[in-house]
């Protein structure tokens, strides 16, 4: 019995994940529709004819189309006030035809941009609340959530729009991200899509969004992660919310964590990791770049300068060079970074400065590497 009943459970299970999964591809295939008919009122805006295949397409989606709906009513409107101008364009004659073709051509465009927005707007109805149950879903498939996740990117990068963010709020799509991206039974890559996709909608409105990214485990997830794409993402946080961002890191004891990565053995990761904290040295304030001095950072930047993929700058040359020596004069970047940055203060940037030369004595293996790097470090930034 308890085999039958755990096979009826699993079949259950995969009935309902089938049917979500078809309900979702009905989505997808009424945005591929819809898509085309926005595509259709851009073709009538250019060339304002009334007897274009374009018409023909919206005045087919009329005649089919309920106004019952309420979010398709505006729509209804629209495509009704279509009809009456094409009717009137095509059955008007003599002279009263030809004064008023160019205003009734003029009103046959705005009406194609005002049924373009409301398509659009159906569009993301589709769009994000296919997404938004796929979120919901832990057992969505990872090659279709991915897909879905990667669409809602995109859709973010074409720019602010209003509806758009009102239908993020409202499916509170941002908490549904933010769970799959802390969620360590998920898919890494679908992890990774999820963190792609805060870090759009900060760029899509950082006002609106930073709030949320502070507050939740937006930061420990990608940290915890520690994959060349999560640390991608927490650069792009950093450059996009700047210091309270660095702020978090550091209050949340976070940056043992950058840290760290710089010991790993995946290259692309250690320069991503170099990258995130020349991040938090231009926009981290006193406590933050503290906070990495007593962790170590000078030395282990000065054992990466020692590596294959470090050197510096004055004996290999600056032409190129990164490509190859990726990590060549890391402590004088680094340096840089707090005299050229917004986090500290300038009498703090004049304190730190002497604390890397004495970390860089202490830690060269010969008075040669030690003048060379100190060299780097104070011909590399402004004088005190």
């Amino acid at each position: 019995m308890p085999r039958n009943g755990s096979g009826n459970f699993s079949l259950g299970r995969r009935m309902m994940e089938d049917a979500t999964k078809e309900e979702s591809e009905k989505r997808l295939e009424m945005v591929q529709v819809l898509e085309a008919l926005k595509q259709a009122t851009q073709e009538i805006q250019r060339q304002q004819t009334s007897d274009s295949p374009a018409i023909k397409a919206l005045l087919e989606l009329q005649s089919i189309l309920s106004s019952a709906d309420p979010n398709l009513s505006a729509l209804s409107d629209h495509l009704n006030r279509l009809k009456t101008l094409v009717h009137s364009l095509n059955h008007s004659k003599g002279l009263l035809s030809f004064l008023t073709r160019p205003l009734a051509t003029h009103s046959l465009s705005r009406v194609a941009a005002s049924i373009e927005s409301e398509i659009e707007a159906w569009i993301h109805r589709e769009t994000l609340n296919t997404l938004s149950a796929s979120l919901r879903n832990p057992n969505q498939n990872e090659e279709h959530l991915v897909a879905l996740l990667t669409r809602f990117r995109d859709r973010l990068s074409q720019g602010f729009n209003r509806h758009l963010q009102d239908l993020v709020l409202k499916l509170r799509l941002f908490s549904s991200l933010e769970s799959v991206l802390f969620d360590d039974k998920s898919p890494n890559r679908v992890r990774e899509q999820a963190g792609l996709a805060v870090a759009a909608l900060i760029r899509f409105n950082k006002d609106v969004f930073v709030g949320q990214v502070l507050m939740g485990p937006t930061i420990r997830a990608l940290l915890s992660m520690a994959s060349v794409l999560s640390i991608e993402v927490l650069c792009s946080l950093i450059r996009s919310i700047r210091s309270p961002l660095v702020d978090e890191i550091e209050s949340n004891a976070e940056i043992p964590k950058v840290i760290a990565m710089l010991n790993s053995d995946d290259l692309q990761l250690r320069v991503l990791a170099f990258e995130c904290v020349l991040e938090i040295g231009f926009f981290g304030r006193k406590e933050a770049v503290e906070a990495m001095l007593k962790e170590g950072l000078v030395e282990k930047l000065m054992e990466l300068q020692r590596s294959e993929q470090g050197g510096d700058l004055v004996e290999i040359g600056k032409q190129r060079v990164f490509d190859r020596h990726p990590l060549a004069s890391c402590v004088a970047m680094f340096a840089v970074q707090l005299e050229v940055g917004e986090g500290l203060r300038q009498r703090e940037k004049r304190a730190f400065k002497p604390q890397i030369l004495v970390r860089v004595k202490k830690a060269s293996v010969s008075d040669a590497e030690a003048a060379t790097i100190a060299a780097e470090v104070l011909w590399g930034s402004s004088p005190c």
